[in-house]
């Protein structure tokens, strides 16, 4: 099962800066352990959002706690939205990756 999860600031870019390192190497993690497939800022910047791959059992479970775990969250520089996502084409693209 793959899920979004979109990343809106809550603070002034400044603070968001203040946090920026620990989140991406939150991400660099995730990435590591295969759970991430892509994330990127948003365009204007005012949040971001990540494509992340978990398991079919209790999906919402597994997105809750990748939120709970990134610095961006802990230190409620962002407010999160966590959507449980089913692909019907072109899934087996994204298996790849």
């Amino acid at each position: 099962m793959y899920g979004l999860v979109i990343i809106r600031y809550r603070l002034c870019a400044e603070k968001v800066e203040e946090v920026r390192g620990e989140h991406r190497a939150y991400l660099r993690g995730l990435k590591e352990k295969g759970t991430l497939v892509a994330s990127g800022p948003m365009d204007p910047m005012s949040g971001g959002v990540l494509l992340v791959r978990v398991p079919d059992d209790n999906v919402q479970a597994a997105l809750t706690a990748l939120r709970d775990g990134d610095p961006f969250y802990q230190k409620h520089v962002a407010s999160y939205e966590v959507v449980a996502w089913n692909v019907v084409i072109g899934q087996e693209g994204l298996d790849k990756l």
